[in-house]
C-alpha cells in the first residue's frame, strides 16, 4: 500500500501508559516495510479536556446546565480556581512539576468537592506513604470531581478509563448503540472528533486500524468509524481487539459495517498483512483472515485456514514512536496497591507467552485462540526487545501483560536480565504454583521484579479444584511467604459466586483470605463476581456444573456474557459489600481480630476453618533438599580471600577465611584451604554471566575431582549455606 496504515485507541483505557495493541502492529509492519502512524486519542482528549482552554469551554457548556446538584453548583461556583490551577497539576501528574506536592497537601492548593470527602483519612489509608503520591492522590480526586460534573451537566457517558461502557457491556442487539451513534455529537465527541480530523490530515492513510480492547472503548472507536465513513470514503477502517476478540464471534447485524468496513479477530498481525493485500487487489477477499466484511448486503466470515499465525519470534518489537510518552499522567484513584500500580507510572507493555500454559481453568475462555495457543519466546529475544524499546523510549518500567507468565521463562528472563546487568523494574500475572520457590523469587527479585499477581479465586481447596485451577490454599500461602520474604508485592484476584459455592464455603474462604493478611504474606487483592462467558467450560457446560442459563449468547451484535441462576449455591450479590468492606480494612491491616459476621448485615455461617489453618500451612513448608539437576547461581561477588593458619594443642591446620560483601550485610566465613580455594573458583564459575547454569550433580562432580571429601557434609551445612544469605541460589 502506497499509504500508511494509522492504527488508533479511542477513548479512553489508561492515563498512565497507553494500550500496547498498536504498538505491537506497528512494531509488527516496521518487520514488512510498511509505513505505519499511531495514536492514543484517549490521553488526547483527556489533556484537551483537562486544560485551561479546555475547562473554559467545559464551565460554558456546564453553565446551561438548569437542574444541578449542590455538587455540581460548587464546582461551577469555583470555575477560576479550577482554570488556575488545571495546567499545573496536569503537569505535576505528569512528573514534571514535582515540587507542587507540598502545596497539594498542604489542601489549600486545590478547589475541593464531593469526592475529598473520602480522604478525611488520608493518613489511615495511605500510612507512611510519600508525599508525592499523597500529593497525586489528591490531584486524582480533584480530576475526579471534574469528571462528576462533566458526567452531570454535560456528557453522562464520560469516564476517565472508559466511555460510553454501558452502551458495550453484553449488547446482544446493535440498536440502542446505533441509535445513539445517531444523535449529535457529545462535548467528549467534539473533542475527539476535531483530534481525529487532525491526525486524519496529517497521516493521510490508506487504512485505518481502531483497537478496541474494552466496552468503554467501544462507543468511541464507532463514532472514529463513523466520520472517517462520512468524510474520507476512500480510506478503509477495520476494527480488531480484545472486545471483538470475545464479544463479536457470532457477528450478523449489517449495520455495523456502515461504521467500519472490516473487523478482524484474534491476533492481528495476519489479518492486518491479507487485508492490505486485498486492498491493493494483490489477493481476492477468499484470502482475507479472520475477517468479517459486508458482502450483497449481509455479513460474512473470511478466514483463509492456509494461511497461518506469525511465531513470537517473527512478530517484531513493539514500537511506542508518535506515541506522546512524555504527556501521561499517573493517577492514584484508590489505595489498593497493585491498583495503584496499573494507574501510576509509565509502562512499556510486553508479553513473555502468547497464551497461557496452563490452559484449564473452567471460568475462562480457554476454547479461544488468544487463551488456547501457547507459545513462549525466549529470554534473549525479550532482552532484546527490552533493550530495543528503553532506547526509544526512555523508560525501563515493564509490565509484561501475560495470561499467566511462565515460571520457566521468568527463570530464564531473570537470569538474562542479570546477565545483560540491565536495570529493569518489572510485573506480571503468574499462577500460584509451586515452582516458585524462595530462591526462585530471590532471583527474580534481584532481576528487578517488584509485584505480581495472581488468581487465588474462590480460597476453597473444593472449588478450586473445580474450577481446575491445579493449586491448593496451603500451596498458595506457602508461594505468596516466597514472594513476600523476597520484597516481592503479592496482589491476589479473590471470586465469589462460583457455581455451587455455599454460604459456608464464602466465610471459609474470607477467612482464609483474612489469615493471609494476618501473617503477612498477601498485600493486596480485590473481590470479582463470576461472570458466566459464552467461550468457557462453565458457559459450553452448564448442566455439568449446576447452573442454569437464563439467556443464551446469540444476538445479531455482541456475545460473550450470559445471566445465570445458581439453583445449588447461595445468594452471591448479598456478600459483595461486606466481602470489598472487610478486604479493604485487611490491606491497611485494621480489623483482622473483627468476627466475619461484623462485615455483613445478615446473619452468616461461622467460619469451619481451623484460626490457624494458614500459619500451620506454613509451618509445613520443610526443607526438601535440592535434586542433583537444580540449577545453582551466585549473585554475589568475589570474596576477600585469606589464607592462615589454625593451631590447637600443637595441632595444626591449613584453614582459608572467605569475606563477602553483600548489598546489607558482610559474611565470613572459614574452612579447609583446599575447600576455600576450590569454594572461590567455582563461585566465579556460578555467576549469571557465564554462559551454562551449572547444576547440582556437576558442582559435585568437580568437587570430587578436585580430590575432596563428603560434598554432601560441606555444601548442605555451616558454614557454606550461610552464602544463601548473600547471594548463593538453588533454582
Amino acid at each position: 500500500m502506497s499509504k500508511p496504515v494509522f492504527l488508533l485507541t479511542p477513548p479512553f483505557t489508561q492515563l498512565n501508559t497507553p494500550y500496547p495493541a498498536t504498538a505491537y502492529l506497528k512494531g509488527f509492519l516496521n518487520t514488512k516495510g510498511i509505513a505505519a502512524s499511531q495514536a492514543d486519542l484517549g490521553i488526547e482528549v483527556t489533556l484537551a479536556i483537562f486544560s485551561r482552554q479546555g475547562l473554559e469551554k467545559l464551565f460554558d457548556r456546564a453553565a446551561g446546565c438548569t437542574e444541578k446538584s449542590d455538587n455540581a453548583a460548587r464546582i461551577i461556583a469555583l470555575r477560576e480556581d479550577y482554570i488556575h490551577t488545571i495546567d499545573a497539576v496536569v503537569l505535576f501528574l505528569q512528573g514534571k512539576n514535582p515540587t507542587l506536592a507540598h502545596q497539594i497537601c498542604k489542601r489549600n492548593f486545590l478547589p475541593e468537592a464531593s469526592r475529598f470527602a473520602q480522604v478525611d483519612d488520608l493518613d489511615w489509608a495511605f500510612g507512611s506513604m510519600g508525599m508525592q503520591d499523597r500529593a497525586k492522590h489528591l490531584a486524582t480526586m480533584y480530576l475526579e470531581d471534574l469528571s462528576d460534573l462533566i458526567k452531570e451537566c454535560i456528557d453522562p457517558h464520560f469516564g476517565f478509563s472508559r466511555y460510553a461502557e454501558r452502551l458495550g457491556r453484553s449488547a446482544n442487539s446493535f440498536d440502542e448503540l446505533h441509535s445513539f451513534l445517531q444523535q449529535p455529537y457529545t462535548f467528549t465527541d467534539e473533542l475527539l472528533i476535531t483530534l481525529l480530523e487532525e491526525k486524519m490530515e496529517q497521516v493521510q492513510p490508506g487504512l485505518v486500524a481502531v483497537s478496541v480492547p474494552f466496552p468503554g472503548n467501544l462507543y468511541a472507536a464507532f463514532r472514529c468509524g463513523q466520520w472517517i465513513r462520512q468524510h474520507h470514503p476512500e480510506v478503509k477502517v477495520v476494527m480488531g481487539g480484545g472486545f471483538a476478540n470475545t464479544e463479536l464471534r457470532s457477528l450478523s447485524d449489517p449495520r455495523v459495517f456502515d461504521y467500519f468496513d472490516f473487523i478482524t479477530l484474534d491476533d492481528g498481525e495476519a489479518p492486518i498483512e491479507n487485508l492490505l493485500r486485498y486492498i491493493d487487489n494483490a489477493i481476492t477477499e477468499t484470502g482475507l483472515k479472520r475477517t468479517f466484511m459486508r458482502k450483497d448486503g449481509a455479513v460474512v466470515y473470511m478466514n483463509n485456514a492456509t494461511c497461518g499465525d506469525y511465531k513470537q519470534g517473527q512478530v517484531g518489537t513493539p514500537d511506542y514512536s508518535d506515541l506522546l510518552l512524555d504527556r501521561y499522567i499517573s493517577a492514584i484513584e484508590v489505595v489498593n496497591p497493585m491498583h495503584s500500580l496499573w494507574s501510576d507510572g509509565r509502562w512499556n507493555k510486553l508479553t513473555m507467552a502468547h497464551g497461557c500454559y496452563w490452559g484449564k481453568c473452567t471460568f475462562c475462555d480457554i476454547s479461544l485462540d488468544y487463551i488456547r495457543l501457547y507459545e513462549p519466546a525466549t529470554a534473549t529475544l525479550l532482552c532484546d526487545r527490552m533493550e530495543e524499546i528503553i532506547a526509544q523510549t526512555g523508560q525501563n518500567g515493564f509490565h509484561f501483560v501475560d495470561e499467566a507468565a511462565p515460571p520457566a521463562l521468568m527463570r530464564a528472563l531473570a537470569l538474562e536480565i542479570i546477565r545483560r546487568k540491565l536495570n529493569v523494574t518489572w510485573w506480571t500475572n503468574i499462577r500460584f504454583e509451586k515452582s516458585f520457590t524462595r530462591d526462585l523469587c530471590l532471583l527474580l527479585r534481584q532481576s528487578g521484579c517488584i509485584a505480581v499477581s495472581g488468581g487465588l479465586e474462590v480460597a476453597s481447596d473444593r472449588l478450586l479444584e473445580l474450577i481446575q485451577k491445579g493449586i491448593t490454599v496451603a500451596q498458595v500461602a506457602r508461594v505468596n511467604r516466597h514472594f513476600t520474604e523476597a520484597g516481592i508485592m503479592v496482589h491476589a484476584y479473590l471470586m465469589y459466586g462460583f457455581p455451587t459455592q455455599t454460604a459456608q464455603e464464602t466465610i471459609d474462604s474470607l477467612e482464609m483470605v483474612r489469615q493471609m493478611f494476618e501473617t503477612g504474606i498477601l498485600q493486596s487483592a480485590f473481590w470479582h463476581q463470576f461472570a458466566m462467558t459464552a467461550h468457557s467450560p462453565v458457559g459450553l457446560n452448564p448442566e455439568k456444573y449446576q447452573v442454569k442459563k437464563e439467556t443464551e449468547a446469540i444476538g445479531s451484535f455482541a456475545n460473550n456474557d450470559i445471566v445465570h441462576t445458581d439453583p445449588t449455591g447461595a445468594d452471591h450479590d448479598s456478600f459483595s459489600f461486606g466481602l470489598k468492606k472487610s478486604l479493604f480494612n485487611y490491606m491497611h491491616g485494621k480489623c483482622l481480630d473483627l468476627p466475619l459476621q461484623k462485615w455483613f448485615e445478615f446473619k452468616v455461617p461461622k467460619t469451619t476453618v481451623d484460626p490457624d489453618y494458614i500459619r500451620k500451612a506454613l509451618d509445613a513448608d520443610l526443607h526438601v533438599s535440592a535434586k542433583p539437576t537444580a540449577k545453582v547461581v551466585w549473585l554475589g561477588g568475589q570474596p576477600v580471600v585469606e589464607h592462615f593458619v589454625k593451631s590447637k594443642k600443637g595441632n595444626q591446620w591449613a584453614m582459608t577465611s572467605l569475606t563477602f560483601q553483600g548489598k546489607r550485610e558482610t559474611l565470613n566465613i572459614r574452612v579447609s584451604e583446599a575447600q576455600g580455594t576450590w569454594l572461590a573458583g567455582i563461585l566465579e564459575q556460578l555467576s549469571p554471566a557465564k554462559s551454562k547454569v551449572m547444576t547440582i550433580q556437576e558442582i559435585k562432580d568437580n568437587y570430587d575431582a578436585a580430590g575432596l571429601e563428603d560434598f554432601e557434609l560441606f555444601w548442605d551445612n555451616k558454614p557454606v549455606n550461610g552464602l544463601y544469605r548473600v547471594g548463593l541460589l538453588t533454582l
